[in-house]
């Protein structure tokens, strides 16, 4: 039987527009709207509980890179309730990518995200 596509699809579409809010009320709201309460964010370099937690997060690395978008890079995978994706980290002015990742989520009963567990694949020396 094949999996519903568009579940994993639009979650993950979620996660972007969660990553890409810079103003910090859209950003909250995105964050609310892509994870569930008490949700989780962990990567090498964070580990979080909660909506708050995750937005101050995404906010760090709008800090870290103004002037950058998340991007995805080729498709998303999933299966019950996991799915995995790959994505970059990309320039808005020159296209140029120096961060790059995959993650992997777990999706609550609502389709909000339950857990991200991410992996750098290219980080910038110093980041």
């Amino acid at each position: 039987m094949p999996a519903n596509t568009d579940r994993y699809e639009n979650a993950v579409a979620r996660y972007f527009e969660a990553w890409n809010a810079r103003e910090p009320e859209a950003r909250t709201k995105a964050v609310a709207a892509a994870w569930a309460t008490g949700g989780t964010y962990t990567d090498p370099l964070a580990d979080v509980v909660g909506h708050d937690g995750i937005a101050a997060v995404v906010a760090a690395a709008h800090e870290q890179f103004p002037g950058f978008a998340f991007r995805l890079t080729g498709a998303v995978e999933g299966h019950h309730d996991i799915a995995r994706f790959s994505w970059e980290l990309v320039n808005e002015t020159d296209g140029s990518a120096p961060v790059a990742g995959s993650d992997v989520i777990t999706l609550a009963d609502d389709d909000r995200i339950s857990s991200v567990l991410g992996f750098l694949d290219r980080l910038p020396a110093g980041a």
